[in-house]
């Protein structure tokens, strides 16, 4: 692995935080925490997020949760009808027995007990570790149980909103996936902040994402950090051009 020269390192760092600050004004920092689940059960929310809408997978949970009672009662019950009640998330018949799986796998791991609260007592980095040893579980899953989760840890997920805005920005290379962007924009935050400051940082990345910088035709001229963005920068470039030839 190629070690980032320190003076850039420091550079990518001052940038990741004056992103930060600019875009904390816009979209009020601290953010409030949007979930108040146990770590099993944003798990489980995690698993079932995967390539759906936030409202289709929220449906999903509250289906599952109302069917049944406890999660016991998901890995005993027949898959069909854990994929029934997930049925407005994406592939349910695939995440229905992924879903039972990992609550076998963590059953058997932690001698019966069927819960995650046990993370608290780790290091975020073991902690993390010990979730991607599941089936189905990534560095943003993991990050989002450690960090979302009612464990309130310090750990920074990265979705496709808050990635494609750390590439404009350049504080990524376009060409690093998502799943190794997690470790890198992680880096850029200072050692010292807190849980609290690394959620609001994945949180107005992704608004950003999702309100201004947008897949396509993003709204550049209105953007908080554009004298930042070296992407934005060449597209008002560009706009300003053929303004100029019409």
């Amino acid at each position: 692995m190629v070690e980032t020269p320190s003076i850039i390192r420091s550079e990518l760092q001052q940038k990741a935080i004056l992103v930060h600050e600019r875009l904390c004004q816009v979209y009020h920092c601290p953010i409030s925490y949007f979930h108040n689940l146990d770590p099993l059960s944003e798990l489980v929310s995690a698993l079932l997020s995967h390539r759906t809408r936030n409202a289709d997978s929220g449906r999903a949970f509250k289906q599952l949760r109302a069917l049944f009672p406890t999660w016991e009662a998901v890995l005993d019950a027949p898959v069909e009808q854990v994929q029934q009640a997930i049925a407005p998330c994406t592939w349910p018949e695939q995440k229905a027995p992924r879903i039972q799986q990992v609550l076998q796998l963590i059953s058997q791991q932690r001698n019966g007990e069927l819960s995650l609260d046990f993370l608290a007592d780790l290091p975020v980095s073991e902690a993390r570790t010990w979730l991607e040893a599941l089936p189905g579980v990534g560095p943003k899953t993991s990050a989002a149980v450690m960090s979302f989760s009612l464990l309130r840890k310090r750990a920074l997920p990265v979705d496709s909103h808050h990635h494609r805005v750390a590439v404009r920005l350049g504080l990524i290379a376009e060409n690093v996936a998502v799943k190794p962007a997690h470790a890198l924009l992680e880096a850029q935050l200072p050692l010292d902040w807190s849980a609290q400051q690394v959620y609001d940082n994945h949180e107005v990345m992704m608004l950003h994402g999702q309100r201004c910088c947008y897949f396509r035709n993003p709204t550049c001229n209105r953007c908080a950090v554009l004298d930042l963005c070296p992407t934005g920068q060449a597209r008002m470039g560009n706009l300003e051009e053929v303004g100029d030839r019409t």
